[in-house]
C-alpha cells in the first residue's frame, strides 16, 4: 500500500523498528495520493446518485482529492429526485390516505369523517422530501471536502473530463482516474411519444396534478406495480398490461409473485398478463390502447385517461465520449468492467446501472465503496447473491437469494419452510396479516440459499435474511436465535424452524 520504499522506512523507524500499523499505511497512502496528484484531482465522479455520490464520499475519506460532476440542478440523481425518494413518500401517504378512506382506520376504532384527498400538499410532501435528501448530499460534500461541478460532464481522454457548464462555458478537469456513475434513464417505448401529462413516464406519473378515472400501466414489474398502486388509492381505476406472465418482474419467486398479485387484486388492481401493447394514441382527450394476447393473438382496445410506461429503464451512456477513449458498449448498452470494476481504460472506472447487475440503488452504493476502495489497494468482493430486492406496495415485497425456480434450474436439492403471517401475533395485533415468509435451505447443508417475504415490514425485515446468507447461516443457526416477542421478525424464524425441522411451532 504505501507508495515508495521511503516511506516503508520512515514509517519503521517511527514505529520503533516494528511493521507500520495499518492505520499508519493508510496514512502515507494519502499523501502518496496527493504529491501524485500535484494540485490536480485523484477521481473525477461523473454522476451524483446513489453509486456516484457515495463514491465520491467515500475517495474523499480515503484521502483523495475528489470532484463529483452533475448534470442536473440537484444532487442525487434518478434515485432521489424522480426515482426512489418520491415514489416512496407517493406511496406512504396514499396508504394512510387509503386506510382512511375505506374504513380501515373505522374498523380499527378510530373515526374520521370527510376524508377528502388534498393532492396538492401530498405532492408538496413528496418535494420537501426531495429537497431535504438532495440537500443533505450538498451539505455532505462539502463536510467531506468534495468539490461539485455543476454540468454535463464528458471524458476527453483516459485522465480528462470536460464540463459542459449551464452558462455555455466549459472546463477541463485533470484527473488520476475517471468513475462513471450516470445511472440509466427510461427505456422508450417504440411508437408513443411521451409527453409527461396523458402519455407518462414514471418520472411524470410522480408528479400529475389530478388523479386520473382510468390509467393503464405498461409493464407490472416493480416500478409498475408500485406507482399502480399510488393511484389506485388515490381512487383511479388501474389496469396493468404485463407481456410476463407474472408481476414483480425477472427474479420474483412464482408463489411469491402469485401472493402478491391475489393482494392487488384485492385492492382493486386488475392485470392483464401475457399481453402486449401493440399501439397507443390519444384521440379527443382520451388515450385508445391497442392490445394483443400474447398466446392466441386476440386483440383488444381499452382506454384511459392517462397512460403510463414502465417497461424498464437502459444506462445511460449517451455523449459521454466513451468512443474518444475507445469504450464500447455491450449490446445492452452497459460498460464491460473488470472484478475491480475497472474498464478497459484503466484510469476508467464504472458502477451502477451503467455496469452489469440489477437497476438498485443500494447496489451501486456498494459498487461505488469498493471501488473507491479497490483504487487506494484495498480488497474488492461483493456478492451479488446477497443485493436484496424490494417492492413497496403494500403489502411489501422482499426477496434475497435465489428463488425456487433459480434452484431448480440449477438442479440443487432443496427444501422449503414456510410461514403465513396470518399465524404470526404481532401481524394479528396490527390487522395485517396478508403475506407469508418462505426460505429455502440446502438439502444437505441446510445452508440458507434464498429468503422471499411478502408483508407489510418485508422491505425492513430482509435485511435479516441477507446477512445470513451473506455470513453462510443455516436455516437451524437462524431457528435457535431468539426473536423479541410480539415481532413479525418471528415469522422469519418459524419458516427457518420448518425448514430445518420439518414443522413450525406456531403454525
Amino acid at each position: 500500500m504505501l507508495s515508495s520504499a521511503a516511506s516503508r522506512a520512515s514509517l519503521v523507524l517511527k514505529n520503533g523498528g516494528g511493521a507500520p500499523t495499518s492505520k499508519q499505511c493508510l496514512a502515507a497512502f494519502i499523501i502518496s495520493t496527493r504529491n501524485y496528484a500535484s494540485g490536480n484531482n485523484d477521481l473525477v465522479v461523473i454522476g451524483s446518485g446513489p453509486g456516484g455520490y457515495v463514491a465520491s464520499i467515500k475517495a474523499a475519506q480515503l484521502g483523495m482529492k475528489t470532484v463529483c460532476v452533475e448534470k442536473n440542478d440537484t444532487l442525487g440523481g434518478t434515485c432521489l429526485n424522480v426515482g426512489c425518494i418520491p415514489s416512496k413518500s407517493l406511496l406512504n401517504n396514499s396508504h394512510l390516505y387509503h386506510m382512511a378512506r375505506h374504513k380501515d382506520l373505522q374498523n380499527r376504532g378510530i373515526e374520521l369523517e370527510g376524508v377528502r384527498l388534498n393532492l396538492d400538499k401530498m405532492m408538496a410532501a413528496k418535494s420537501n422530501a426531495v429537497k431535504a435528501l438532495t440537500g443533505g448530499i450538498a451539505h455532505l460534500f462539502k463536510k467531506n471536502s468534495v468539490t461539485h461541478i455543476k454540468g454535463f460532464g464528458r471524458i476527453t481522454g483516459p485522465n480528462e473530463v470536460t464540463v459542459d457548464k449551464p452558462d455555455g462555458s466549459t472546463e477541463k478537469i485533470n484527473t488520476k482516474n475517471i468513475l462513471i456513475a450516470t445511472g440509466s434513464e427510461v427505456a422508450p417505448f417504440p411508437g408513443l411519444e411521451i409527453d409527461e401529462k396523458q402519455i407518462v413516464s414514471s418520472t411524470g406519473a410522480l408528479s400529475l396534478d389530478r388523479v386520473p378515472e382510468k390509467m393503464i400501466v405498461i409493464g407490472a414489474g416493480v416500478i409498475g406495480v408500485e406507482l399502480g398502486s399510488v393511484w389506485s388509492r388515490l381512487g383511479a381505476e388501474v389496469t396493468l398490461v404485463e407481456f410476463l406472465g407474472h408481476v414483480g418482474g425477472l427474479g420474483i419467486d412464482m408463489e411469491i409473485s402469485k401472493t402478491i398479485q391475489r393482494s392487488l387484486t384485492k385492492q382493486g388492481l386488475k392485470f392483464k398478463l401475457n399481453t402486449k401493447v401493440t399501439s397507443a394514441a390519444n384521440q379527443g382527450g382520451k388515450i385508445k390502447v391497442n392490445l394483443e394476447d400474447a398466446k392466441d393473438g386476440k386483440k383488444e382496445q381499452l382506454d384511459c385517461d392517462t397512460l403510463l410506461v414502465c417497461i424498464g429503464r437502459r444506462p445511460y451512456t449517451e455523449k459521454l465520449g466513451l468512443e474518444k477513449v475507445g469504450l464500447q458498449v455491450d449490446n445492452k448498452g452497459r460498460v464491460p468492467v473488470n472484478s475491480r470494476f475497472q474498464t478497459s481504460v484503466p484510469s476508467i472506472y464504472a458502477i451502477g446501472d451503467v455496469i452489469a447487475g440489477p437497476m438498485l440503488a443500494h447496489k451501486a452504493e456498494d459498487e461505488g465503496i469498493l471501488c473507491v476502495e479497490g483504487m487506494a489497494g484495498g480488497a474488492v468482493h461483493i456478492d451479488y447473491n446477497c443485493v436484496p430486492s424490494v417492492i413497496y406496495t403494500h403489502p411489501e415485497v422482499a426477496w434475497v437469494g435465489r428463488s425456487e425456480e433459480q434452484l431448480k434450474e440449477e438442479k440443487v436439492d432443496y427444501k422449503v419452510g414456510t410461514f403465513p403471517l396470518v399465524a404470526n401475533s404481532r401481524a394479528k395485533c396490527n390487522d395485517d396479516t396478508d403475506g407469508l415468509v418462505k426460505v429455502l435451505g440446502d438439502k444437505k447443508t441446510d445452508r440458507l440459499l434464498g429468503a422471499h417475504i411478502v408483508g407489510s415490514v418485508a422491505g425492513e425485515l430482509i435485511n435479516e435474511a441477507v446477512l445470513a446468507i451473506e455470513y453462510g447461516a443455516s436455516c437451524e443457526d437462524i431457528a435457535r436465535v431468539c426473536h423479541a416477542h410480539p415481532t413479525v421478525a418471528e415469522a422469519f424464524r418459524e419458516a427457518n424452524i420448518a425448514a430445518a425441522f420439518g414443522k413450525p411451532i406456531n403454525f
